[in-house]
């Protein structure tokens, strides 16, 4: 029967886990103290316990084991280390509490390290494994479409070119196309055929129905326990990431999934945040400051340092940061090449980016991350909403001292339009795509772009 070891891959995954939690325990006690210590037989067992009970009680907070059938390798990683951070907090809580004579720093320090590649590599391994048996023909979900609409073609295109996530595309029912031989029939045929036909799943185009029709559709499906699957048209809605929130048991779309409004998301940028802006204060600006203070002073009057009120997260102003670069002047206009308000040193700083390295204070103390959509002046934001289209969303998360449009040309001066509309456009796509791995990718080339110089600095 379709779908007949679905029921298998939750215990399946809770299985590798234990064992995982089992052989790194082993692991690292050998390592530590040695499979011959006395006090093996007494504390690894107990050691144990706490660590499966800690491991569930995690898995069961976040969700690990609802797994779709759609799933990438991506994904099964960032899910596993979301429950080793809060795993790692529970453990060490634990350790605390209960004084276990063999809980060694370096003991817990390669059990986290080889349980967090067993159980990374476990799952991808039945990951692979499903979807090698699924191409296979095994593990099939029957689906047909009722309404071939532009978003029923591209549905059936999606099945046919992944056979590896196991749906098995029959047919459509629809009233309008001719001539195909994937259609199976009208929409009042429906009906009939199910009655002689095994089917899984029916995805609904209702926008390619009336009223009525959807409704004897949806009876049907729940009589005869089918699910059914609603398929909204591409331009139905302005946005193409939608998440569903309920309010007791009314179901809300919500027009704009953002990563970071994850509370696991938020620690993990944040933690690195600080551990990165306090590396970079201590080891670097604690000299580098006064040496380039001494420099600035020397080639023109006026403070080392230049605040200015820009705009944040939700909107709210703080003070940036930033090495002066001008002569002091009054105006308020943002700099362009070539222009004569810019000092001798503060055309190299700005050449090097050196003018933002006081921003890690901001983002020391909260105002800024390292990664994320660049600040701007308070007195230019007005004019970029004009011109670029739901410019604002940028502010739905902190900005940075550098981001993906930084990375990808979009620095600098930016008086023309398109770069505008291309700056917040990667910018968007950064907040509704983020990663911690994708932050450690635009940090890697921000430093690369730094060392070899870019044609966009001035």
């Amino acid at each position: 029967m379709p779908g007949l070891y679905n029921k298998y891959i939750k215990p399946l995954h809770a299985f590798g886990d234990a064992v995982s939690i089992v052989l790194s325990s082993v692991v690292a006690f050998q390592l530590t103290h040695g499979l011959t210590a006395v006090s093996f037989r007494y504390f690894l067992p107990q050691f144990i316990l706490y660590a499966l009970l800690a491991w569930y009680i995690c898995t069961y907070l976040l969700g690990t084991y609802q797994f779709y059938r759609i799933v990438h390798f991506k994904n099964v990683a960032v899910s596993v280390l979301k429950v080793m951070l809060l795993y790692l907090l529970l453990i060490e809580a634990l350790s605390n509490v209960i004084e276990l004579e063999a809980v060694t720093r370096d003991f817990l320090l390669y059990h986290y390290a080889i349980l967090a590649v067993c159980v990374v590599l476990y799952r991808i391994i039945v990951l692979a494994s499903l979807r090698y048996f699924r191409k296979k023909g095994y593990n099939k979900r029957y689906v047909i479409i009722v309404g071939m609409g532009k978003a029923g073609k591209e549905l059936r295109k999606y099945f046919n070119t992944h056979p590896e996530y196991g749906y098995h595309f029959i047919g459509y029912f629809d009233d309008n196309t001719v001539n195909d031989p994937d259609k199976l029939g009208t929409i009042d045929e429906l009906e009939n055929y199910l009655e002689h036909n095994y089917i899984d799943d029916i995805y609904c185009s209702s926008f390619e129905l009336n009223r009525n029709q959807v409704i004897r559709i949806m009876n049907y499906a729940d009589d005869h326990l089918i699910r059914m699957k609603f398929l909204p048209e591409p331009s139905a809605l302005p946005q193409n990431k939608l998440k569903i929130d309920f309010y007791d048991m009314l179901p809300v779309l919500v027009s704009r999934s953002i990563p970071l409004d994850d509370i696991v998301n938020k620690a993990i940028k944040r933690a690195f945040d600080i551990a990165f802006s306090s590396i970079v204060i201590v080891f670097f600006l604690s000299w580098f400051i006064p040496i380039i203070a001494i420099l600035i002073k020397i080639d023109s009057r006026g403070p080392v340092f230049y605040g200015q009120e820009r705009s944040g997260i939700n909107y709210k102003t703080f003070r940036c940061w930033k090495f002066r670069s001008m002569y002091v002047n009054s105006e308020s206009q943002l700099a362009k090449r070539g222009d004569s308000r810019i000092t001798r040193m503060g055309a190299f700083i700005r050449k090097t980016s050196l003018d933002e390295l006081p921003q890690f204070f901001n983002v020391f103390m909260g105002h800024m991350s390292i990664v994320g959509p660049r600040p701007h002046p308070l007195f230019v934001n007005e004019e970029y909403a004009m011109v670029a289209e739901k410019y604002m969303v940028r502010h739905f998360i902190k900005p940075g001292i550098t981001g993906l449009s930084q990375v990808r040309g979009y620095r600098g001066d930016t008086s023309s339009d398109y770069q505008i509309r291309g700056r917040v456009k990667l910018d968007i796509f950064y907040l509704e795509n983020w990663s911690f791995f994708l932050d450690l990718k635009i940090v890697f080339y921000t430093v690369y772009n730094m060392l070899r110089g870019e044609d966009n600095a001035f």
